[in-house]
């Protein structure tokens, strides 16, 4: 059986290639293999989750590791997820074994520029909508360098999801307020969460640490 290469030898690849590619078809590679593996996450999902409806989501990340690999990763939520960028939600339906796509927002930075353009063109509107509803419910705030988003008006970006696409569906907050008090009567109590302890960096040796674009395969 063929070897397959790691993240890290391709990524030590990709940073050697002069070569100039086509954005469209980067974006289609990338897009290739998405449908199978939303439908591999519904099929697992579908006996944790008794309710005929449920949502499949892929959003795009960094690896914590290695310079320029971005990664897939596939999970299903019973609610509609909180929005974030760089993330696709479809709307997955066991009668049928269906799945509908409710948004699917592109970078912080693009989605910026599209919300603050007046108009777009015809294969941007839907994308603007979503944009749009987002930052009038999300409020961008800068920490230590990163952007985080902050609840302001949440509910602005669901209900621009559920005119758009019919759909009654409850986010996991309102679900959880609308039925607090069935909740806490069945049994679950309501707890304050503390904050995350810090990772303690002097545990790392300098010698331990590899650098992931100079390192040997």
């Amino acid at each position: 059986m063929k070897k397959r290469k790691t993240a890290g030898e391709l990524s030590l690849k990709a940073a050697s290639d002069s070569t100039k590619y086509d954005h469209l078809e980067v974006a289609n590679a990338i897009c290739d293999d998405v449908v199978q593996q939303l439908m591999i996450c519904a099929e697992r999902h579908k006996p944790i989750f008794d309710e005929e409806e449920f949502c499949v989501v892929m959003v795009l990340a960094n690896d914590p590791l290695i310079k320029g690999i971005k990664r897939k990763k596939f999970y299903g939520f019973l609610h509609l997820p909180q929005p974030r960028p760089e993330q696709a939600v479809f709307l997955y339906k066991k009668k049928d074994d269906s799945l509908k796509r409710l948004w699917c927002l592109p970078n912080a930075k693009v989605m910026a520029v599209i919300s603050e353009q007046s108009h777009v063109s015809n294969q941007w509107k839907t994308t603007k909508g979503w944009c749009d509803a987002f930052f009038d419910g999300f409020e961008a705030v800068s920490e230590n360098g990163q952007i985080n988003f902050i609840n302001k008006n949440p509910s602005v970006f669901f209900d621009h999801i559920r005119q758009q696409h019919n759909i009654k569906m409850q986010s996991e907050s309102e679900y959880l307020n609308a039925n607090r008090e069935k909740l806490i009567k069945a049994g679950c109590q309501e707890i304050q969460s503390t904050s995350p302890d810090a990772f303690d960096f002097s545990k790392i040796s300098i010698d331990k640490i590899v650098d992931t674009k100079t390192a040997l395969v």
